[in-house]
C-alpha cells in the first residue's frame, strides 16, 4: 500500500484486500460497529455477519485514492470499492481509541 495509514486502519484495511476476516474482526473494539450507509452493525458478531455477506464474503477490494485525518482524529480514506455486492467510490472514515477501531461508517466516495 503506497498512502501512509495510521494503525490500525491500515491492518484493517490490509485485512478486507487480503480476505481475511480474523485479522479484519480483530482490529474492531469489542463493541465497534460498522455503519454502511445507515445500517449500523454492532460488535463483532454482527460485524461478521454483515462482512461474511458484503465485504470480505464478497472478494471486496479498495484502491486507496486519498487518506486524510480530521481535526477531530477521524482517519478518511477515499478510494475505488470492488466486490461480488457493491462497487463505486467509497469513502470509509474510522474513529479509533485505544488502538482499536471502534467505529467504520461507509458512505458516497464522490463528495
Amino acid at each position: 500500500m503506497t498512502m501512509q495509514l495510521p494503525e490500525p486502519v491500515a491492518t484493517l484495511i490490509d485485512a478486507v484486500n487480503a480476505h481475511d476476516e480474523d485479522a479484519f474482526l480483530a482490529c474492531f473494539a469489542e463493541d465497534g460497529f460498522v455503519d454502511d450507509w445507515g445500517r449500523v452493525f454492532r460488535g463483532r458478531t454482527a460485524i461478521d455477519g454483515w462482512s461474511s455477506k458484503e465485504l470480505i464474503g464478497a472478494h471486496g477490494t479498495l484502491s486507496i485514492w486519498s487518506v486524510a485525518t480530521t481535526d477531530t482524529g477521524q482517519v478518511v480514506v477515499i478510494g475505488d470499492w470492488r466486490s461480488n455486492h457493491a462497487n463505486g467510490p467509497s469513502r470509509f472514515a474510522f474513529e479509533v481509541a485505544g488502538g482499536e477501531v471502534v467505529s467504520m461508517t461507509i458512505s458516497d466516495g464522490q463528495a
